[in-house]
């Protein structure tokens, strides 16, 4: 893949699985940098993400250039850019490196992710606006 400059990561910065991942990933240096982005704080990137449809609270987001990676799609686009520094980041790779056993694994880390979350008395984002949906 091409420098693209900036691979935003767009993710819930409120629950701690979340956040210890996307400060852990390494992307390769000839693909870009990684700038994360909360998206508690809104933005334009989540303008577009909700525009599109996408429900931030049942998956993250990755924006290369103009395409946005949702959910499992989002870990193996990561996977795939990523270096093999430290331990982290090589067994992210064999994890999510297959777009189906990606896809396989993000239900179970997302379930545990909503768990984590209803434990920790955190509201959802609700970017969508679908009532009656602010508790995991």
């Amino acid at each position: 893949m091409n420098n693209v400059g900036e691979v935003l990561v767009v993710y819930d910065k409120q629950c701690p699985a979340c956040d210890y991942y996307c400060n852990m990933v390494c992307i390769k240096e000839s693909v870009g940098r990684v700038v994360l982005v909360d998206a508690r704080e809104g933005g334009p990137v989540m303008d577009e993400i909700t525009a599109r449809g996408l429900d931030i609270d049942q998956g993250m987001v990755v924006k290369v250039g103009s395409e946005l990676y949702y959910g499992s799609d989002a870990i193996n686009v990561l996977a795939l850019m990523g270096t093999n520094k430290g331990l982290f980041n090589r067994l992210a790779y064999w994890s999510f490196r297959s777009r189906t056993l990606a896809r396989v694994l993000y239900p179970v880390l997302r379930a545990c992710r909503n768990l984590l979350l209803k434990i920790l008395g955190k509201t959802k984002i609700n970017n969508l606006g679908m009532g009656g949906n602010d508790r995991f």
